[in-house]
């Protein structure tokens, strides 16, 4: 991207009132924009598909995490007999990886239930008891939306499906967008993206910028106007085009709490005159290195929009990643997809198996 755009964006936003720093993050994300989206075509042809080696990439997020707090249970369960030690370690554990209390106790409540219910004796058998009552809470975490249903539909009763996303700033919530924009477009799907974060003229410009080197039309307005117009304005587009999915990006700036979740619920409004069941999916954007502050945020949202779906990302960045289990056992909402990196294939379908296994597995 020339020089004169990233200026243009960071003038922008020092005329809106952001201070330097501010400016400066937004030339930052331009440029990282431009050095993924340059990633993202290199990679076009390529590239593996969404549901390819979709353990592999978990495994490799997860490799900080594993080895760090959750890193230690392994050895917790080295020992010759499961006794009250063991259950200190293990709480100590969860809690420090981001579990929460209130969920490490539902949890260790169940596995003390099950060692004396079975008669396990050794510590490998409590372990094992662990793995399965960790895989089971995130299963437990059903379905809200109408797209990401946890039985298969053969025929969408609707289209397009329309995908908000939301999510405080900095969380990687554009370059996620591009991310799951990229892969309905690998399975076919005809994609429109809508630039509702017309708080910020860097998010116009990133969703620019990489709708046009994946390929992928983008519906914006000026920085400034009506978030709400534009995506009235991308719905129409989109049964124009025969669009199969649009995805809604807005603004995420929490200084002002109260006026953005009001703009996030009249955005489903005037969904809602498109297709009275739209949005089909309301997807949160957590930043896993945020630990219990997601919490915070995910149960935020969902009280505002109701959250149906998470995308976590900068999972690789992370020692702890246990918010995972707290916002399953205490919101319900499933995490369907993970960051797994940066460049623009690093993104997976969550599996709770699959992810409770590299958390478990060695090195």
């Amino acid at each position: 991207m020339p020089v004169s755009t990233a200026t243009v964006a960071v003038e922008e936003e020092k005329a809106d009132g952001a201070t330097g720093v501010a400016a400066a993050e937004a030339a930052e994300a331009l440029a990282d924009a431009e050095a993924w989206a340059e990633t993202a075509a290199e990679e076009e042809e390529t590239g593996p598909a969404l549901e390819e080696a979709v353990a592999e990439r978990t495994s490799t997020a997860l490799t900080r995490t594993r080895r760090g707090f959750f890193g230690r249970l392994l050895g917790v369960f080295e020992r010759s007999e499961i006794d009250q030690s063991l259950w200190d370690e293990l709480e100590e554990i969860l809690i420090g990886a981001d579990v929460g209390v209130e969920t490490t106790t539902k949890l260790l409540d169940a596995v003390r239930q099950r060692v004396r219910k079975e008669g396990l004796k050794r510590p490998e058998e409590a372990r094992e008891a662990l793995r399965e009552e960790l895989i089971a809470l995130l299963r437990r975490a059903r379905a809200k939306g109408q797209l990401w249903v946890d039985e298969p539909v053969a025929d969408r009763t609707f289209s397009p499906a329309v995908i908000l996303v939301v999510g405080v700033n900095g969380v990687g919530k554009t370059t996620s967008i591009a991310k799951l924009a990229r892969a309905f477009k690998r399975d076919g799907e005809r994609v429109i993206l809508a630039a509702a974060d017309t708080f910020r003229a860097a998010a116009i410009e990133q969703l620019k910028l990489w709708g046009e080197r994946i390929g992928v039309p983008v519906i914006a307005h000026a920085q400034g106007q009506d978030a709400s117009a534009v995506v009235f304005d991308a719905l129409a587009a989109a049964k124009k085009r025969g669009a199969d999915v649009v995805i809604i990006d807005t603004a995420g700036r929490l200084h002002s709490k109260t006026n953005l979740m009001e703009e996030l619920k009249k955005i489903c409004r005037v969904a809602q005159r498109s297709d009275p069941t739209a949005p089909h999916e309301v997807l949160l954007v957590l930043d896993a290195t945020t630990g219990q502050n997601g919490l915070a945020q995910a149960k935020t949202f969902a009280e505002a929009v109701g959250v149906t779906a998470i995308f976590l990302t900068k999972l690789d960045g992370t020692a702890k990643g246990g918010i995972v289990f707290a916002i399953a056992d205490q919101l319900g909402i499933p995490v369907r997809f993970i960051g797994t990196g940066e460049r623009a294939d690093d993104i997976a379908p969550f599996d709770p198996e699959t992810f409770v296994d590299a958390l478990f597995a060695k090195g």
